[in-house]
């Protein structure tokens, strides 16, 4: 019984976790990435489209984002949509292309970063904090119910604590990975 509990909340870590993961792409490094700006809102044809939704993005070199709208008339709209980003970056528009060249980050910008990253990484443990809650109360409700006998319920407690120290550490490394990467 307490197993089925367990399964059940597993996949809601790992829920987390995958945010955590699409969250820290979004959080530049040294290096830029496409998902800097793969989620941003284009107004074009009279609705909001996300940007990887109506132009190819491509990282030209380690400081360089590519986009290339697949409707070369609403390459401005494009720009508008990156000029109004909180992102703080100039595109550059290129015939048929955008270019955005990102300066190195400061040692100021680093550590706002790094302050960014550690509220995220923070979150997503309160997160599975929850869930190991919220199975630790089914198991006792359990308990309480007659349907968990006494021995199980402290295997249960101590299966379910390994698990969540498991994903804690996995949380740690993804963190730790992209603390060095802002740092690089």
């Amino acid at each position: 019984m307490y197993k089925e509990i367990i399964n059940k909340i597993k996949p809601e870590m790992d829920k987390s976790l995958n945010f955590l993961e699409r969250e820290l792409s979004k959080i530049r490094t040294g290096r830029v990435s496409s998902s800097l700006v793969e989620d941003l809102v284009v107004d074009c044809y009279g609705e909001k489209s996300p940007l990887k939704q109506i132009a190819t993005i491509s990282v030209s070199g380690p400081r360089t984002i590519v986009i290339q709208p697949w409707d070369k008339s609403i390459i401005f709209n494009v720009e508008k949509a990156i000029l109004s980003s909180n992102l703080g970056i100039n595109p550059i528009v290129d015939g048929e292309a955008i270019k955005i060249t990102l300066p190195p980050p400061t040692e100021d910008y680093r550590k706002e970063l790094s302050r960014m990253l550690s509220e995220k990484l923070e979150i997503t443990k309160t997160s599975i904090r929850r869930w190991r809650e919220e199975g630790w109360r089914q198991i006792q409700d359990g308990f309480r119910q007659g349907k968990i006998r006494e021995d199980d319920k402290f295997k249960a407690k101590d299966d379910l604590q390994k698990i969540i120290d498991d994903y804690t550490k996995k949380i740690e490394e993804k963190g730790e990975q992209k603390r060095k990467e802002i740092m690089e």
